[in-house]
């Protein structure tokens, strides 16, 4: 697609090249989205095992002929690319199929009852990983060499050592079992019904509390090193040395200037953190007992739940590739060049 010169960029060619561009973008997310689901379809159908094995085996009284009928049943006698088609054909039409777990309810209404307090914790844990990864890296790039930068260093190289399911360990340890203060496990407790609605606020506060601390410790230490460097980056740049030359602000250089340049790489970071965040949550679920995605998924997988493990991996990739899709337009919409140069989205 040619651009126009610099000189004939109107508001319609600026519009039909970001047209053009989502497009592109919506086209190579399908494709990766097919690629996804073609892999993970293939993987789960080498596990050794099937999901029979469990509903068949623990019966003594279950023979060939009853193990037979249930594969008929889930399709499983047919082969994998066979199987793969009419999954993708049921999929189309937004039918996810049925969980072959004892249940047998439908997998998009089992996935609808988990999903908001999984997207709800990581988009909390998101929202406070920039309020407070933005100012640290901020004030250690602009303290360089100083105690805070010193001190945020140390906080970081922790960060990046300590692994999630461990500091969750110690925090159910010392605030749930040693000062009581928290509990260790569910998402409410046993008088929630009778609870006043800002009783219950607060009893999922306390609940989630952990949880949503160890999401936003394992983020933040990454991002605030990276704003760090990307500040560090844009305060050696021509224009903040002439900036500061004119005589203005510090606050004014830092926080008009310096840091609108700085967030840009931030928010491309910030959308490839979705996967960490939607992967942790299969450990922090099942560590805490919530009732999330993740668990769900856990669970699918020792059960062998094929339609179950599918539902929850495309639903895992989509919110993946709109997150990375949704920062690359971000991106080209906060800076002109990207947007003028046929960069970004």
């Amino acid at each position: 697609m040619e651009h126009a010169p610099a000189s004939e960029v109107t508001p319609s060619v600026i519009l039909r090249r970001v047209l053009y561009k989502v497009c592109k973008k919506i086209g190579m997310t399908m494709l990766i989205l097919f690629g996804i689901t073609v892999i993970s379809f293939w993987v789960i159908h080498l596990a050794p095992g099937s999901p029979t094995d469990l509903q068949t085996t623990l019966n003594p009284q279950v023979g060939a002929a009853a193990r037979a009928r249930l594969e008929r049943l889930y399709e499983l006698d047919q082969p994998v690319h066979v199987q793969y088609y009419r999954w993708v054909k049921r999929i189309v039409q937004f039918d996810f199929g049925k969980s072959m777990s004892g249940d047998n309810r439908p997998v998009w209404d089992k996935i609808k009852e988990r999903m908001p307090l999984t997207i709800g914790m990581n988009i909390t844990s998101l929202i406070l990983t920039l309020l407070f990864a933005i100012p640290i890296g901020v004030g250690a790039a602009y303290y360089q060499g100083q105690w805070f930068d010193k001190a945020s260093t140390v906080f970081v190289f922790i960060g990046f050592a300590m692994p999630g399911f461990w500091l969750a360990l110690l925090l159910m340890l010392y605030f749930g079992i040693y000062l009581q203060w928290l509990p260790i496990s569910g998402l409410t407790s046993l008088d929630y019904d009778s609870l006043s609605f800002w009783g219950k606020m607060g009893d999922l506060a306390r609940h989630l509390a952990m949880p949503i601390f160890i999401y936003t410790f394992g983020s933040l230490a990454g991002m605030s090193r990276f704003m760090r460097s990307s500040m560090l980056e844009v305060l050696r740049q021509d224009f903040i040395l002439t900036a500061k030359a004119k005589g203005l602000p510090l606050h004014t250089v830092i926080y008009k200037h310096a840091l609108r340049n700085a967030l840009l790489p931030v928010i491309t970071i910030l959308g490839l953190s979705i996967p960490s965040l939607i992967g942790g949550s299969v450990i922090i679920e099942s560590i805490f007992a919530l009732p999330g995605l993740g668990q769900l998924f856990y669970t699918s997988v020792l059960a062998r739940d094929y339609p179950m493990i599918m539902g929850n991996l495309v639903l895992g990739a989509v919110l993946t590739l709109a997150g990375n899709m949704i920062a690359d337009l971000f991106y080209g919409l906060a800076d002109p060049r990207i947007r003028n140069t046929g960069g970004g989205a």
